[in-house]
């Protein structure tokens, strides 16, 4: 019997960073309470017209720009007519057949390697409107309340084609274009706030088989891990119900995180469903080149860009730069880094980044630009290895009195607490000649051939030092008083 192939597409609802609505000059910040944010363009009152926002459309432009997509001259917004009850006007305003973006790749790692997957179409619509079951007291118990505040949010719906063949490859991929959509500076990213939201378009099929296998929609997956959960259930659910001589019915299907399973929610909508046409009250939106090329000088360096770039400029690994490309934030903390502590302390600032940087952050829960450790200290700390001032045990003290705010500088700290390593190599023989003297086993082991002998007498002699010899120096002066 052939082996079963996944076939996995993603529709991503990205909420745009504009401080008003798509069509209205309400406001789009998040936690207000229920419907103060919601004018009378937004809840659709008589004879209202909708003005789009210059800004999400320049959105739009930038994420055309990065995913080198074609930015249409010319698209237009249509009415998507469907009843919902936190959807006032019966209809969302939303672009169909002429969208603004066309096309489009994100790369993504598989494996050892990379692949390519294609964007079919990025469009700008309106948010509906939201619909609370729960926590809305005792009075209202049983009942439903319609929250406004999001009807008319600003989005981009970026939708992939379908090239993506397990689960693991659709977490990666809306990784990556979560990261991008932060990186451009069009969405805050937010998934437990709404602001980035995907759909998984999830079928199967046999092997070598050329038409796709009926599709269900996995709705507002709003985690990675709750998406590689519900893509891993669907996927097994859809192929244990061919192999038992079922068939699968196109449908919107829910994740429970609960349960860790998909369930029906209503049959899957075709376009003809919605009977889509152009908005009456909106004229077609056309981009000149001129705008596009204004957006593009105004964009920052691009992910990929950025990391053949630090791999030239600081020869950093592959990695490195893979992991200091992860958001905007964290490459420019680097380069501020690098900055502070010299060229030649690159990996070095790298390395700090990494590992003790990210697991303090981690540990703190706070984001690369809430560290409290600005990139200049850590790079004046990281100068100090550099030069031998200190080692690299003693920077851990200092860059824990510079996380706590105990000094403004690695040097303060360094000369209060009399931390300077001592490399005097006439202090360190005479220091050496003692602890020999001292651990007259140690040594007779080293020389009956016990290498930990010898760490063991390193330690001693940190230990005398109270950490602050140069390590290497203890090492080479140790090696030549036991030959």
């Amino acid at each position: 019997m052939k082996a079963w192939e996944v076939v996995i597409g993603i529709e991503t609802h990205a909420q745009l960073s504009t401080r008003a609505k798509i069509f209205s000059g309400s406001s789009t910040a998040f936690g207000a309470a229920p419907n103060v944010q919601a004018n009378a363009v937004d809840i659709a009152l008589p004879g209202v017209l909708p003005v789009l926002n210059k800004g999400a459309v320049e959105c739009a432009i930038r994420f055309g720009l990065a995913v080198g997509a074609e930015i249409a001259p010319r698209s237009v917004f249509a009415r998507k007519n469907y009843f919902y009850p936190d959807l006032p006007k019966g209809y969302q305003i939303s672009q169909y057949e002429l969208p603004v973006v066309l096309g489009g790749k994100l790369a993504i790692a598989v494996g050892d390697g990379e692949k390519v997957v294609n964007l079919t179409r990025a469009h700008l619509e309106e948010d509906a409107g939201k619909s609370l079951h729960e926590g809305l007291g005792h009075h209202f118990h049983g009942r439903t309340g319609i929250d406004l505040n999001r009807a008319g949010t600003p989005l981009l719906e970026i939708v992939s084609e379908p090239d993506m063949r397990s689960a693991a490859e659709a977490v990666a991929y809306a990784r990556v274009l979560h990261a991008l959509v932060r990186w451009i500076g069009i969405c805050d990213g937010n998934m437990q706030e709404g602001s980035f939201r995907c759909d998984a378009n999830v079928s199967v099929r046999r092997v070598g088989e050329a038409k796709l296998g009926t599709r269900r929609e996995i709705k507002n997956l709003n985690s990675f891990r709750f998406m590689q959960q519900a893509i891993e259930y669907e996927v097994q659910w859809q192929i244990a119900t061919l192999e038992d001589g079922g068939t699968i019915e196109q449908a919107t299907v829910l994740f429970d995180p609960g349960s860790g399973e998909t369930r029906a929610m209503r049959s899957k909508e075709d376009a003809h469903d919605y009977r889509y046409f152009p908005d009456p009250d909106l004229l077609p939106l056309l981009i000149d080149r001129q705008w596009v090329e204004r957006v593009g000088l105004a964009m920052p360096e691009l992910p990929a860009a950025k990391r053949q770039r630090l791999l030239a400029d600081y020869a950093l690994s592959a990695y490195d730069a893979a992991f200091l490309t992860s958001s905007l934030e964290l490459a420019a903390y680097f380069e501020a880094t690098v900055a502070a502590a010299g060229r030649s302390n690159a990996k070095t600032c790298a390395n700090w980044l990494m590992v003790d940087l990210t697991a303090r952050l981690n540990k703190d829960d706070l984001e690369i630009g809430q560290s409290p450790v600005a990139a200049a200290q850590l790079g004046g700390l990281i100068a100090r290895i550099g030069d031998g001032t200190i080692s690299t045990n003693i920077a851990r003290k200092v860059f824990d009195a510079l996380w706590t705010g105990d000094g403004s500088s690695a040097d303060e700290i360094i000369s209060r607490h009399g931390w300077q390593q001592i490399s005097d190599s006439s202090a360190l023989e005479s220091l050496i000649d003692d602890v020999l003297a001292a651990n007259a086993a140690m040594v007779a082991e080293f020389r009956a051939g016990k290498e930990r002998a010898f760490n063991a007498l390193v330690g001693q002699a940190m230990k005398a030092t109270r950490g602050k010899a140069n390590p290497q120096q203890v090492s080479e002066l140790l090696r030549k008083k036991l030959a």
